[in-house]
Formats: structure tokens, sequence, C-alpha cells
């Protein structure tokens, strides 16, 4: 029945935002409204299906800052559960696939949204300077570094594309883990089942204290697999 529910909430609500909001978009030349609701109805959703959040560690962020956060990510449930909880808009590398989806490809374009190829070593390249220079322009990043959800819930290696970027622009990094959606909904599932997720806020990474990108990336990874059950650090 939440199943039923929460794919309801999200064919009926998805294209009466676009309704409204693009046009809105299109005139003002502001995406903060699309955003705004966009994320509204992304955590809406996420409660339909019954996931409980419990958040650690988001007291120690400082909100006036610029942050690239970097987080573990084994279901599609991710994105929608941990955007929502941050207090000011976020852009995210995503696979270039997605933005060919009608309406939701649309709108990530507008919120500055960077398509990423993971199969194209020079595409790749080509994204993170894009979203360089997103991050230069004050927005706030979400990367998952693994590039790929993790089938077996287990911390897959690391990209090293987001750590040029950090240390290209300076930006502190915040690693987060996420720990419960791998059971919720893991990856080939297309509905969440009820239950809770943690999601975890490690301290903040200056890139500048570790101008070594295998070092920055080590440090980060380590922080991201720390609260992971051992089984799973990889």
């Amino acid at each position: 029945m939440r199943s039923l529910l929460t794919l309801l909430w999200w064919l009926i609500m998805v294209p009466l935002d676009a309704l409204w909001a693009f046009p809105w978009t299109f005139i003002t030349r502001r995406i903060d409204a699309l955003y705004k609701s966009a994320m509204w109805i992304a955590k809406v959703g996420v409660r339909l299906a019954g996931v409980r959040t419990k958040i650690v560690g988001y007291d120690q962020l400082d909100l006036s800052r610029n942050y690239i956060f970097m987080s573990n990510h084994v279901s599609n449930l991710d994105p929608p559960l941990l955007i929502p909880l941050l207090p000011f808009r976020v852009t995210v590398m995503v696979k270039k696939e997605l933005f060919k989806l009608p309406i939701l490809g649309k709108a990530m374009l507008m919120a500055d949204f960077v398509p990423i190829d993971r199969r194209n070593r020079e595409a790749a390249v080509n994204s993170v300077h894009e979203a360089e220079q997103t991050v230069r322009r004050g927005l706030h990043m979400m990367v998952y570094p693994e590039g790929t959800r993790s089938r077996d819930g287990k911390l897959l290696p690391f990209k090293k594309g987001p750590f040029y970027l950090a240390l290209e622009t300076g930006v502190p990094i915040v690693p987060v883990t996420i720990l419960g959606t791998e059971t919720l909904m893991p990856k080939g599932k297309s509905f969440a089942k009820p239950g809770e997720v943690t999601v975890v806020f490690h301290s903040p990474v200056d890139p500048k204290d570790h101008p070594d990108r295998e070092e920055l990336m080590t440090v980060v990874r380590d922080a991201v697999a720390s609260v992971l059950p051992v089984e799973r650090r990889g």
C-alpha cells in the first residue's frame, strides 16, 4: 500500500510541479522556487514510503561556508533522502543518461546539475571542470565518489575526479555515511520498504591540509567507512 501511495505521489506531483514551476523559472530566471518545491516533493515522498531518518553530526557544519559533500551510494533512495536534509541549494554530478528523462532532465539542467559520462574519460574530465565553475559560483555540491551504486552495500573504490575538484577550488569536503538504504531499497529494487536510515555527517576535511590527491582521497574514504560495519568497508 505504501509503495502504491508513493508511486502515485511521484506520478501526480512531478507533472503538477512542472506546470507552474517551469514557467515561473523561465520568467524570473531564478531556480529557487523550482528547487524548493522539488526538495519538498522528495522529502514527502520519502516519508510516504515509511522511511525515517536519524541525523548525526549535522551541528558541526558551518552553514555560512561552501562545501562539497561526498557520500557512499548504495540505493536510489540516497539522493531524495539526503539532499533535502541540507538547508541550502546543492548541485549534483549525475550520470548523463538521467538528463534524457522528460521533465526531470530539464529540471536538473535548470538546477545546474552536472552531467557526467563515466564511460568516457575525456567527457568525465570536462564534467569535473564544469562542476568546478559551479562550485566557484558559491553552490554546494553533492558527489558520490564511488561513481555508481554498490550492489552489495560494500564501499567501492573512489574516483579521483571529485578530489581534483576539491583541490582546485579549495572547498572543504564533508564526508557523509548513509546507513540503512541498502536494505530498504537495494540496487535493482523499484520501491523502498519502511524503516530507519541513519545519515552521519563527519567533520569537514580541508583540502589545504591534504594537498596530495591520494592522501585526501584516503582521508575522506576512511571517514565514510569509519561507521560502516567492518564487512562493508571494502
